[in-house]
């Protein structure tokens, strides 16, 4: 059998030797730790407890944690890579690990105080899953339509409302959410909380059945007269819109890479069965018309790549980004999609069945052009840009 994609694609060469090493050590563990428990998670939709300790335990819950508050101290683009590797064999936990690095650690790092910093993430390396309410029933793509209500009552603040599609709702202990202190500022008037699951009045609500990445959690979040601390606001008052729109650009890098990651996991899974599978007395690999779908394949896998990669340095080394951010959810997200159709095609009626896992990349590939901001959403804000 020829050498797998993966293990000669030229972006390797645009990694450090640390980067390497640790995009090598994470694989291991997606092969060896994840694959075996995948279908039974989906069809349990449930994340395995005893696989989030583990993740904890190596240190992929808190990448861009400093290492003095017990994280990896390493870099945005760390986490992209990780999200990826994980992603070829689970979409579902690798977008449970990128919500806590890309959005609720992303947050924290940017907004919060010194003090918030002491008191969470610690506990966000260690142990704890975060989550991000920002959706609500009204309020998706219009992300600030918020109809979640603070109230102020002496230095504490009274949050009443529900939240939806909220990931990580299940597993998570401490949840950014967003707020209005006035429906009357609009925009101006949201504002984040951190707000702890054991608070009273706080409680999860309906879990999602979804078509997709079905072990990850998927739930709504309802607020009946919480209270939270004033020292627990993120950001400021009013500046909630500032903390979602930022975090948000750097998520949607995250989401470019589950869906690479995705993409190349359903070629390497194909590029295995089209050398196995036989048809007329030879390999169905040897045909032409099979391998120019091959080749067509991995040239958007790797165009997605190169977009999700440029984004993620760009971040890192504090240039704008937010047009590049979405290129890269925009294209990676449609193109994840079209290799995993065309992977089910390859497969024939194999791909069909839930015996092979092309049916099930196929199915988690849906979710990409939706959550985090959608495929229209990410050319509004590019074109937005050109226009300028």
């Amino acid at each position: 059998m020829s050498t797998l994609l993966t293990d000669v694609r030229p972006p390797l060469t645009t990694l450090t030797e640390d980067e390497r090493m640790f995009q090598e050590a994470v694989r291991d563990f997606a092969t060896s730790e994840i694959a075996p428990k995948v279908m039974e998670m989906d069809e349990a939709q449930q994340m395995d407890p005893a696989l989030i300790a583990q993740l904890f335990e190596l240190g992929l819950m808190g990448i861009e944690i400093p290492e003095e508050l017990g994280g990896t101290g390493s870099t945005f683009f760390t986490s992209v890579l990780v999200v990826e590797e994980l992603s070829k064999v689970d979409p579902s936990t690798a977008v449970l690990v990128d919500v806590q690095n890309t959005l609720v650690i992303n947050a924290f790092t940017r907004w919060a105080t010194d003090e918030q910093k002491q008191r969470f993430l610690p506990r966000l390396a260690a142990d704890t899953v975060g989550a991000y309410a920002l959706s609500e029933a009204g309020s998706g793509s219009d992300a600030f339509a918020l109809a979640c209500r603070a109230t102020p009552d002496g230095d504490d603040w009274i949050l009443n409302g529900q939240k939806m599609w909220i990931t990580n709702g299940n597993e998570a202990g401490i949840y950014i959410v967003f707020a209005t202190v006035d429906p009357q500022l609009g925009y101006k008037g949201i504002t984040a909380f951190i707000v702890e699951r054991d608070f009273e009045g706080f409680s999860v609500g309906k879990k999602e059945d979804k078509l997709g990445i079905r072990a990850s959690s998927t739930t709504e979040l309802i607020l009946e007269n919480v209270r939270v601390p004033g020292e627990n606001i993120l950001g400021e008052v009013g500046r909630g819109y500032k903390v979602a729109i930022e975090t948000l650009n750097e998520g949607r890098i995250g989401i470019g890479a589950q869906m690479v990651g995705l993409a190349q996991g359903a070629l390497d899974h194909t590029l295995r069965y089209v050398q196995e599978r036989e048809q007329f007395g030879r390999p169905i690999g040897s045909f032409q018309g099979v391998q120019f779908q091959l080749a067509e394949m991995a040239t958007e896998i790797e165009a997605a790549r190169l977009l999700v990669y440029n984004a993620a340095r760009m971040k890192d080394a504090g240039e704008p980004f937010v047009v590049q951010a979405a290129m890269a959810k925009l294209h990676a997200s449609e193109m994840a999609q079209r290799v995993a159709s065309t992977c089910i095609d390859l497969h024939g009626g194999y791909g069909f069945t839930k015996e092979y896992p092309v049916e099930k990349l196929y199915r988690d590939a849906k979710i990409g052009t939706i959550y985090e901001g959608t495929s229209n959403m990410q050319k509004q804000t590019i074109a937005k840009v050109l226009l300028r």
